[in-house]
C-alpha cells in the first residue's frame, strides 16, 4: 500500500502543536470583518447610488459572501474558535445559514473530501474533474457564474435538498432520493431545513426595510447570483484542477498566491494556502502563512503544485 506524505514528515511535533492552536479573538475577527464588509457596502450604495457604487458593492459582498462559506469551513474543522460549541454556533448562524448552507451536512461532506482526495470517492471530483477545458468552454463557464444561470441552477438544487428530493452536496454529484413519503412531509422537511437561512435572511433585511431602504437588499441577492458564483468557480479550480489523482497531498493540491485584489474576491481568509491545509487541515486560517514559510523553507515547493497568481491558475486551466 502507497504512503503519502504527513504532516508529522516534514514538521515536528512541536511546531504540529504551535500551528494547530485557534484563537477566539482571531475568529471573532474574522466574522466581524466580513459583516462589517458587507455592511459597509451596503451602505457605500446607500450614500451614493451609482453604477460605480453598485458594482464596487456587488465584487465586495461576493468576496465576503466566500469569505463566509471559508469561515463555515474553517468551523466544520473546529479550528476557528477553541470550543465545539463556539463553532458549531457561529458556523452554522453567521457564516453558513446566511448563504443557504448547513453545517453539520458540509462538514460530512467535506472531511470526505479530505479523507478521500486525489481518488474516485472524492466528494469534490465533481468540480475539478472536467478541467482543463477548451478556452471557450472555460468563458462560457464563467459567463454563467456571472449572468446568475449558475446560481439559478444552485438555488434549484439547494432547494430540493432542502425539501428531501435530493442527497445533500456541497460541490456536485446529488443523488434523487425516493422514499415514498408523501409531499406534505417533505415541504414540512424543507420548511425546517430552510428555516435558519430565512431567519439570517429576515435580519439583513428587516433594518433595509426600516430605515426605508429595502431594495438595498438586492446587492446582497445579486452578489450571491453573481459575484459569489464566479469567485467560487476561481477558488475550486485553483484548489485541485489540473492536479494528479493520488492520494498525496503535495501532490494533488495547489497553493496560490494571492494579492490583495485576490483576498478581497477569490482566496478570503488565507484560503490560498490550500496545500498546506490537506496537509494539516485543523491549522487555523491566520497560521497558515506560517505554515507556508516553513514548507518553502524545506523546498517543498520545489516539486509540489504552486502558482504565483490566480491569472496563472486560469491559465492551466484551459487546453
Amino acid at each position: 500500500m502507497t504512503r503519502w506524505t504527513r504532516a508529522s514528515d516534514l514538521l515536528t511535533r512541536e511546531q504540529i502543536k504551535a500551528l494547530v492552536r485557534p484563537s477566539n479573538l482571531r475568529g471573532v475577527w474574522a466574522v466581524l470583518f466580513d459583516w462589517l464588509v458587507i455592511v459597509g457596502s451596503i451602505a457605500l450604495v446607500a450614500w451614493r447610488p451609482a453604477i460605480w457604487s453598485v458594482a464596487i458593492a456587488l465584487i465586495l459582498i461576493g468576496g465576503r459572501q466566500l469569505g463566509l462559506a471559508i469561515l463555515m469551513h474553517e468551523c466544520s474543522h473546529y479550528s476557528l474558535f477553541r470550543g465545539r460549541r463556539l463553532n458549531d454556533v457561529v458556523g452554522q448562524w453567521l457564516c453558513a445559514a446566511p448563504i443557504w448552507q448547513n453545517l453539520p451536512k458540509y462538514r460530512v461532506h467535506h472531511l470526505a473530501h479530505h479523507n478521500y482526495v486525489g481518488s474516485d470517492r472524492d466528494t469534490d471530483l465533481g468540480l475539478v474533474a472536467p478541467f482543463p477545458v477548451s478556452g471557450r468552454s472555460l468563458v462560457r463557464k464563467l459567463l454563467r457564474d456571472i449572468s446568475g444561470l449558475s446560481a439559478l441552477r444552485r438555488v434549484a438544487a439547494l432547494l430540493l435538498m432542502d425539501l428531501g428530493y435530493l442527497s445533500y452536496s456541497a460541490s456536485v454529484g446529488t443523488a434523487r432520493i425516493r422514499d415514498g413519503r408523501s409531499v406534505a412531509a417533505h415541504l414540512a422537511q424543507g420548511l425546517g431545513n430552510f428555516a435558519p437561512t430565512l431567519l439570517t435572511n429576515a435580519a439583513l433585511f428587516l433594518p433595509l426595510w426600516l430605515i426605508g431602504r429595502p431594495m438595498l437588499y438586492l446587492l446582497w441577492l445579486g452578489a450571491y447570483a453573481t459575484t459569489f458564483s464566479l469567485f467560487v468557480r476561481v477558488r475550486s479550480i485553483a484548489e485541485h484542477a489540473c492536479t494528479e489523482m493520488t492520494r498525496d497531498p503535495l501532490r494533488n493540491t495547489r497553493t496560490t498566491l494571492a494579492n490583495p485584489l485576490a483576498r478581497a474576491t477569490v482566496a478570503p481568509h488565507r484560503v490560498n494556502f490550500h496545500l498546506e491545509h490537506h496537509l494539516l487541515m485543523t491549522v487555523p486560517y491566520f497560521r497558515l502563512p506560517v505554515l507556508h514559510r516553513a514548507l518553502r523553507a524545506r523546498g517543498t515547493f520545489n516539486t509540489a503544485p504552486f502558482a504565483r497568481g490566480y491569472v496563472d491558475v486560469v491559465r492551466s486551466a484551459v487546453r
